[in-house]
């Protein structure tokens, strides 16, 4: 692996921030996902935002389970759940360990241009499941993030989540939403 390849994949350090913070810099960053010997690409266009014990939208905010234990531990660990009886979805752990922070990376496009719009679409298209949950995000494991090109502020737009009605009135009106 050459040097320039490992300056490229995103640190443990860049998820160990704000939330916010990170989930807006995510966008236009590459994810890498290698399976059977081949990288498959995509650039993040969308992301969500679940942060802290208090976030009713949060799987933490119920405390500490056998299924969120990984939100609770360091950042840049990806927590990858079931839902529905048929989707799975790709989050990265964010912030120091014990604060149970997570972003949902929402959408992508890959390569070719293929507009990959939802969670169960990404995770689908690259092959993703319960083996990659508790890993780390790097290149061993066969998914990171690497740097890609930077979206300018301006250009970030903002919204609610997606499907958390059942959060209540304030966090579900919350933006929380971040694409381009």
């Amino acid at each position: 692996m050459s040097g320039r390849s490992i300056k490229r994949i995103l640190d443990q350090k860049f998820f160990n921030r704000d939330t916010i913070l990170v989930a807006k810099e995510l966008l236009g960053k590459t994810l890498v996902r290698k399976i059977r010997g081949k990288e498959m690409k995509c650039i993040i266009t969308e992301t969500e935002v679940y942060d802290g014990f208090y976030d009713k939208a949060s799987h933490a905010s119920r405390g500490k389970t056998k299924r969120n234990i990984i939100m609770f531990g360091p950042a840049g660990y990806w927590y990858i759940y079931f839902t529905y009886g048929m989707h799975w979805m790709l989050n990265i752990v964010t912030r120091e360990k014990e604060y149970p922070a997570a972003i949902l990376i929402r959408g992508a496009v890959t390569e070719d241009g293929r507009i990959l719009n939802g969670p169960a679409k990404l995770t689908k298209f690259l092959h993703i499941d319960r083996k990659l949950n508790g890993k780390k995000a790097e290149k061993k494991n066969n998914l990171w993030f690497e740097k890609g090109g930077e979206v300018p502020r301006l250009n970030i737009k903002m919204s609610a989540r997606i499907g958390i009605n059942y959060a209540g009135m304030y966090w579900s009106k919350r933006k929380l939403r971040f694409y381009y």
